[in-house]
């Protein structure tokens, strides 16, 4: 007792080791607002203390700067209970059921949501935060479930005793959290989440039907609770679950800060056409500055793709470049073209993005060798021989054979390719141009954005037996996200294109993998559906225990290794 008022010996205590405390997840917890005052229940702050957070209350505030600097410094998100929402922002009218509104909530916390959504935060809703969850992404909110509920949700009992159980969907987090399908659960409200929407899945509801906990179907750390597990013993383990999640989340964030990350392939350019605002959130598009800082993704090679035909396809090319130079001339204080791997780490010590540019589709050249100077010094890193049908360089893999192979101009290019230190591209390539360019070729080839056809039997798939020849001349071949390429049927996700990208390091070896998106070229899956969810993939291969030296190879690394080796040989 004699210590008790001696804060200095407690300061002492911390000054006794360095670091001074270890780190722990930060969790922002939106605090409620009555009486002029921002309050908060303290189970929820004690609950993510007791799991191993810190806790820090986000008061309800609407203003976006506000709002967005909070999000730099929180690894979780969790959204508290409450009064009901305004309908109003739902586009809906009051029913005469609706119970009290708090109109100074409404409107931080849908903005909060929406935007610790696009940069991956974990969130955790409870209550009126499950609805909050729902209203902000896609969902829909009864006003009142009076109609449909024959169980009483609102109960009078202490908020520590369960009134009422919940069935759980088997195989949800839920699931694996409590190991079992059957809890028992508090209960204080007279509203609930009517539909979760495609982004959310019910994983428990009450006997009578009432959605008590839904989760993420886009494998993102999301999931919403109808009870208040902060009063309950039992309740602990849900806590945990996201401070978890968060710690993963931090872990990620701070790996991208110490790496460089390069997307090998987008089709940005495809929409210029559309008004398209690079530097606001557009959402015409996968790739703009808003997703790419979300993502924490420092650089993407942006290509003119050209179709066949095109009329003055050297002109049509050029005005891509020119388009793209404009687009970053516009915002030079947050990116840059780069034209090298040292362009891309000046960028990044900078706090810039970074953009190189490539060619999708050797018909640029216009049958003209000159041209090919004049796009290298245009600065483009690498050009994509063909495209989805045969040009007078090569045979497509959706062609029919014209030339057998590699034809006596694709000879020359290639020849010049190498002179002038720009990378083979044989993605689309058929598979006798692959190995006739794999042979002509004096400096490794790449190929920008192709999957593996052992999982997916796609033409434009490499074969083993490809991918073995090009890790043996020290090519590397960059996993894409186009759909068709990643399953032959339904929907491919995040795990489909991490099945592509181990069965291609089991073939290949690490030193020859790596991400090439086909963003805006129809590239695109459950869980990397934009460049704002680049942090997902990283995620997966924390999660599969690679190293960072080896997540370094993957995001751009390898390429990196192979662009400098044919920049250099350029010098000889």
């Amino acid at each position: 007792m004699s210590n008790r008022f001696d804060w200095q010996s407690q300061l002492t205590k911390a000054y006794t080791t360095f670091p001074e405390a270890p780190y722990k997840p930060v969790i922002g917890i939106t605090g409620n607002y009555g009486e002029l005052t921002c309050k908060l229940g303290e189970g929820y702050y004690k609950s993510i203390l007791k799991a191993g957070g810190v806790p820090v209350i986000i008061p309800p505030l609407g203003d976006t700067d506000c709002i967005i600097n909070t999000l730099e410094h929180i690894d979780g998100l969790l959204l508290s209970g409450g009064a009901d929402f305004n309908p109003l922002y739902a586009g809906e009218e009051p029913q005469s059921k609706l119970s009290s509104i708090n109109s100074e909530r409404d409107l931080p916390e849908l903005l909060i949501t929406q935007l610790a959504y696009n940069r991956q935060i974990p969130i955790l809703g409870i209550c009126r935060g499950i609805q909050t969850i729902a209203m902000t992404l896609g969902g829909q909110v009864m006003q009142d479930i009076s109609e449909t509920a024959h169980i009483k949700h609102s109960q009078d009992a202490d908020r520590s005793e369960p009134t009422h159980s919940v069935n759980i969907v088997e195989g949800s987090i839920l699931s694996c959290l409590y190991e079992e399908q059957h809890i028992y659960v508090n209960s204080f409200h007279h509203q609930a989440v009517g539909d979760t929407g495609q982004r959310f899945r019910v994983t428990a509801r009450s006997a009578d039907g009432i959605i008590e906990a839904m989760e993420s179907t886009e494998h993102k750390s999301i999931m919403g609770v109808q009870w208040h597990p902060e009063c309950m013993d039992e309740g602990l383990p849900i806590f945990l679950w996201l401070v978890q999640e968060a710690a993963q989340y931090r872990e990620v964030c701070q790996v991208h800060q110490r790496i460089l990350t390069l997307d090998t392939h987008c089709d940005t350019p495809m929409f210029f056409d559309q008004n398209i605002q690079f530097t606001h959130r557009d959402p015409k598009i996968l790739v703009d500055m808003h997703k790419m800082t979300e993502g924490h993704q420092d650089a993407t090679i942006m290509v003119a793709y050209l179709p066949q035909p095109t009329d003055h396809p050297k002109e049509y090319a050029d005005n891509i470049f020119d388009q793209i130079e404009q687009m970053v001339a516009t915002s030079s204080q947050y990116v840059g073209i780069a034209r090298t791997p040292d362009d891309l780490w000046i960028n990044k010590h900078l706090g810039k993005k970074s953009i190189m540019l490539g060619i999708e589709n050797g018909h640029a050249l216009d049958g003209q060798i000159e041209n090919l100077r004049h796009f290298a010094k245009r600065g483009i890193v690498y050009m994509t021989l063909c495209h989805n049908g045969d040009n007078d360089i090569c045979d497509s893999a959706r062609g029919s054979q014209t030339w057998g192979g590699v034809s006596a101009f694709g000879k020359q290019v290639i020849q010049e390719m190498n002179h002038l230190g720009i990378l083979v591209d044989l993605s689309h390539a058929h598979e006798k141009s692959f190995y006739d360019a794999l042979e002509l070729s004096q400096t490794p080839i790449v190929c920008s954005h192709s999957s593996c056809r052992a999982l997916c039997d796609h033409p434009r798939n490499l074969t083993d037996d490809q991918m073995r020849a090009l890790a043996a001349k020290g090519g590397v071949m960059q996993v894409t996200l186009y759909n068709g390429f990643l399953v032959k049927d339904g929907q491919a996700t995040i795990e489909d294109a991490m099945r592509h990208l181990e069965h291609a390091i089991d073939i290949m070896g690490i030193d020859h993998v790596g991400l090439g998106t086909d963003f805006d070229g129809d590239g695109g899956i459950i869980g990397l559906a934009s460049s704002s969810e680049l942090t997902n993939f990283t995620r997966q291969l924390l999660k599969r225990q690679f190293s960072e030296q080896d997540i370094q190879k993957i995001w751009g690394g390898n390429i990196l290794r192979v662009m400098k080796q044919v920049q250099e040989a350029r010098k000889q």
